[in-house]
């Protein structure tokens, strides 16, 4: 483990260039693992290689429904002419409601989690942000106590 956290630094620090990040977009986040899950996304550059990214969303799963905040810091690196690749970490929370429990037991909780984010997005020459990405999610609660693998489609404003 050591030595793939080594190697994702090592790859981070070696396509490191300049480039254009914008300050500011916002958008949606359409996807989940076993589900539908949509965010209200916002990204803050920080640096030409650097962003944080804030989602406030909702999932809907085979037999719950949760709200979710989460954010994630992330590392961005260019590939080929418009498109980048970016990498990050983050965590947030949930709060999770069951959707088949009998009348008087409480069907709701809440649980932490924490997540990484790889995925690769194309920025056009208008303001219209395009990314696909992959983020694993590990929780911690009553309900969310797992793994979860989620891929999802993101379309941002920027500005």
């Amino acid at each position: 483990m050591k030595k793939i956290a080594l190697l994702i630094i090592a790859v981070i620090s070696f396509n490191a260039q300049a480039q254009d990040i914008s300050d500011h977009a916002i958008g949606l986040r359409l996807g989940d693992s076993d589900g539908f899950g949509a965010e209200i996304s916002y990204q803050l550059g920080l640096s030409d290689t650097n962003r944080i990214e804030f989602g406030l969303g909702w999932r809907d799963g085979k037999n719950y429904s949760a709200l979710r905040a989460i954010g994630l810091y992330q590392w961005v690196n260019p590939l080929d002419g418009n498109f980048n690749w970016y990498v990050g970490a983050g965590g947030g929370f949930a709060s999770y409601s069951l959707d088949s429990v009998a009348p008087g037991v409480d069907d709701s909780s809440t649980s932490l989690l924490v997540a990484g984010n790889i995925g690769i997005e194309y920025d056009f020459d208008i303001p219209l942000l395009i990314s696909l990405d992959f983020r694993p999610e590990l929780g911690f609660g009553d309900i969310n106590d797992d793994l979860d693998f989620d891929i999802a489609l993101g379309i941002r404003y920027q500005f």
